[in-house]
């Protein structure tokens, strides 16, 4: 397949400079949103099928990937739901499907909440689920003058490689340029600041009672081995979600869109033309 050339630039949302690819070809559009510590290179190879059968939008979240480290942005779901919205209006889109990876699963979750009118079909693929909020000890030495020092060092000890492992079954799939792209942010100073508000803002997920007032036709991709987001999460969101179908594979990780890339792809499309 050739490669498929996507637009890129940045767009001023709620005083933040974002990160956006996008390729609009008046075909049904889709918008992606990556999870935690990612960017659009979650997408990277699945944007090239996609984008033969959908207009694509792909934003790197406030905090992460190529947009900016906001030291004024509230790092919250809902902030970062409304922050989508936004989006969207800036490409002059009324209704869209979105696919949510991990976290990016959570923030669908929280539009599909406040703004249902706006999604026609939710794709979540190792969506983060029934997590807490961060306890409040923690929360409150957040504010303490080393605690973003103390982060950044805990997470600069770690070997990137070792914490790719964990989102993998097969280690295989891990190679220099997806090392050099999940390395990137740790070289920027604030990057840290940016978790430590996320650890501060971050809402607790959607609860079940909030889930099953969500009617929007849902497709649940997950890996039966995935050790960040287990797919005993997958099955409950299957069963609180009123209009659910959740797809698994054998063998599979956390980051289903470099190991299952192309049945991915398949469940997708089938699922949309339904």
């Amino acid at each position: 397949m050739s490669k498929i050339y996507l637009n890129n630039e940045y767009i001023n949302i709620a005083n933040v400079n974002i990160y956006c690819e996008y390729k609009l070809n008046n075909k049904p559009p889709l918008l992606l949103l990556h999870g935690f510590v990612s960017s659009t290179y979650t997408f990277n190879k699945l944007i090239p099928l996609l984008s033969e059968h959908f207009s694509i939008i792909a934003i790197d979240l406030p905090g992460f990937g190529k947009s900016e480290k906001s030291k004024s942005f509230v790092y919250s779901f809902e902030s970062y739901a409304s922050l989508v919205v936004e989006c969207m209006k800036h490409f002059e889109i009324n209704k869209v499907s979105i696919v949510g990876h991990s976290m990016g699963g959570q923030i669908a979750l929280y539009i599909a909440k406040s703004n249902p009118e706006l999604i026609d079909t939710l794709i979540l693929l190792c969506s983060s689920g029934y997590r807490a909020r961060a306890k409040k000890i923690l929360i409150y030495c957040s504010y303490l003058p080393l605690f973003t020092y103390i982060a950044k060092k805990w997470i600069q000890q770690k070997d990137i490689q070792k914490t790719l492992e964990t989102v993998f079954y097969n280690k295989s799939h891990i190679h220099e340029e997806l090392i050099k792209e999940f390395s990137r942010p740790l070289q920027e100073k604030a990057f840290y600041c940016s978790l430590v508000r996320l650890l501060r803002h971050r809402e607790g997920d959607l609860h079940s009672f909030d889930l099953r007032k969500i009617h929007i036709p849902t497709l649940l991709l997950w890996g039966e081995n995935d050790r960040v987001v287990p797919v005993h999460v997958g099955e409950k969101l299957k069963d609180d979600l009123p209009n659910a179908k959740l797809v698994t594979y054998k063998e599979t990780g956390h980051l289903i869109t470099e190991e299952r890339v192309k049945e991915v792809f398949k469940e997708i499309t089938a699922y949309l033309k339904t």
